[in-house]
């Protein structure tokens, strides 16, 4: 199935708890790809469930974040676009960083 990351994070951004979000696909064991959102929280007792109940009432259930990671903000273009490769490249970066 074809997820749009656009539309995964205007549903996650409408929830009253949530500043804003980004999406991206991260390799998953049961399907080639799972949605992971990450969130800057307006509300700081918002939590991942939170998250996920709310988006699996918007979206179909393949589009719902199977992970959600909280973060204080997000990188951002000079213009303010956020930079999803930045966060899709994190988790390679810091394995390589590990591994030498």
């Amino acid at each position: 199935f074809k997820v749009y990351p656009n539309e995964v994070e205007e549903v996650i951004a409408s929830h009253p708890g949530v500043l804003e979000c980004a999406v991206i696909g991260v390799p998953d064991a049961k399907s080639t790809e799972a949605v992971k959102a990450f969130v800057v929280k307006k509300d700081p007792n918002l939590t991942a469930q939170d998250v996920i109940k709310f988006a699996s009432t918007e979206l179909t259930g393949y589009n719902v974040p199977k992970h959600v990671e909280f973060r204080t903000e997000l990188p951002k273009t000079n213009v303010g676009k956020i930079l999803r490769r930045e966060l899709r490249d994190e988790k390679p970066k810091a394995a390589a960083a590990a591994a030498s």
